[in-house]
């Protein structure tokens, strides 16, 4: 049992990461500034589901309130950080990118100083897929390059990975980076695809379809990225001794430092995920085709091996069974037939 600190707990991830580590035994506190960067009431719903449990604690807070984050440190002494808490959205950051500075830098800034002056014996961070950017090559790998970010969402993301590694080289505080593939599931975000999807087809309007449906994706069910988040959460990041600086590794470090994909490992274009959602859904979507936007890259593929070998799982929830469970929750939720 760990008293672990969820940031981003209202949030879609860190929703569900709370409740598994509660099941588990484990206390949580939990972080959020519920910002109106969609449904606040969503957020509320889920905060209202996990504070059923008595091991869980609600705080309210900005990661960029540096006084209120070294309140927190100090008060509750954490075992264990798990960073969720973002400005989240490519699209969005051509839109407001000071806010992404804010909360994705400047927040990330404050949890980093709260782990090394508090004695945290483990941060685990959620980067993204979006930091692969420009790449090309295949599945992508934590050991290729990535300098060549197309937003600054991604970019933000980057500059986690390297202030994590500087605390790591630094300060010796043990951190892990999660980079996250297209999740997806019950109490999604509604500003992703597949919530819009739903709600457009539902509602008899037209859908959005970008790069004519040519995207792919590594769709990622929420119960296998909770998993991994669950598992590299147990393995705390440790020093590669075969790392060397005359070739130097990107996922791994000299340092207590590592990155892993969590992703499905199966790419799937955009028009195949619309027709299982319409199958779900008996219902026929009106496509509005168009051409990619700004900020995205055409398409995503995880490697997971290190995370096969390391923590010895590997995502397996087909879109199929995802989508399905996504409808089910959408109608319940949401009162429609």
């Amino acid at each position: 049992m760990a008293k672990v600190l969820v940031t981003g707990a209202a949030g879609f991830i860190g929703f569900h990461l709370a409740l598994r580590l509660l099941s588990r035994g484990d206390t949580v506190v939990g972080l959020d500034n519920l910002n109106d960067y969609y449904d606040v009431n969503l957020k509320l719903s889920r905060l209202k589901q996990v504070a059923m449990d008595p091991n869980f604690k609600p705080v309210r807070l900005d990661l960029q309130d540096r006084e209120g984050m070294q309140r927190l440190f100090e008060e509750e002494k954490f075992d264990v950080v798990v960073n969720l808490a973002a400005q989240a959205g490519v699209r969005y950051s051509l839109i407001n990118p000071h806010s992404y500075i804010d909360t994705n830098l400047v927040g990330f800034c404050n949890i980093l100083e709260g782990c090394r002056h508090h004695g945290v014996k483990h941060l685990v961070f959620a980067s993204s897929s979006s930091v692969y950017g420009a790449n090309t090559k295949m599945p992508f790998s934590v050991h290729h390059n990535v300098d060549h970010p197309v937003s600054l969402y991604a970019a933000t993301k980057k500059a986690n990975e390297l202030m994590a590694h500087t605390y790591a080289s630094l300060f010796k505080v043990p951190c892990t980076g999660l980079r996250f593939f297209t999740v997806y599931g019950p109490w999604g975000r509604p500003d992703m695809a597949l919530f819009l999807f739903t709600r457009a087809i539902m509602e008899n309007r037209p859908i959005d379809v970008f790069n004519y449906g040519r995207m792919q994706r590594d769709f990622t069910y929420i119960d296998d990225i909770v998993e991994g988040v669950v598992r590299v959460m147990d393995r705390v990041a440790a020093p590669n001794p075969a790392w060397s600086g005359d070739e130097p590794d990107s996922a791994t470090s000299f340092a207590p430092y590592k990155l892993y994909n969590i992703g499905n490992n199966n790419p799937v274009e955009l028009m195949r995920f619309i027709e299982v959602l319409e199958n779900c859904l008996g219902k026929k979507a009106e496509k509005n085709l168009l051409p990619i936007q700004a900020g995205d890259v055409p398409a995503t593929y995880a490697d997971i091996d290190d995370l096969v070998r390391d923590v010895g799982f590997k995502p397996s929830t087909t879109i199929e069974e995802g989508i399905k469970k996504f409808v089910a929750w959408y109608r319940e939720y949401y009162k429609v037939g």
